[in-house]
């Protein structure tokens, strides 16, 4: 079983990214295909709690936030708020978010949004 998860979109440029540095740097990765599959709340709230950076940071703030004028000041820092938005709106949810660590159980776990490029390498790189 991998020790790393992307939850990944194959249409877009960065979260391809994320895949060619597991395979550069020779990490076995599971891929989740999050438009398909979406995570549940649950599991959005352990990548949440996880998470290395701000919560907000896991929701894509674009035309289609804009389009639901939805207010980004209400998601700084309040997970329970973006783990709802991301239930509800998939297609909201950053990519790539990686993950360090078995989501099947309830131990602690790492994540983190794939980007910048170098952020990606930083993150597969914490273990040696």
């Amino acid at each position: 079983m991998a020790n790393y998860t992307v939850f990944h979109n194959p249409n877009w440029h960065a979260s391809k990214n994320a895949l060619a540095v597991a395979e550069e740097l020779g990490k076995e990765v599971e891929v989740i295909l999050y438009m398909k599959e979406p995570p549940t709340a649950e599991t959005l709230q352990r990548i949440a709690d996880g998470l290395d950076g701000p919560v907000e940071d896991l929701v894509r703030k674009d035309s289609q936030f804009k389009k639901l004028e939805l207010n980004e000041d209400d998601y700084i820092g309040d997970s329970s708020a973006v783990v709802e938005l991301l239930s509800q709106k998939k297609a909201l949810i950053q990519r790539p978010i990686l993950v360090h660590g078995d989501l099947s159980k309830d131990k602690k776990i790492v994540a983190c949004v794939g980007r910048p490029k170098e952020k990606i390498y930083e993150f597969f790189g914490q273990d040696g």
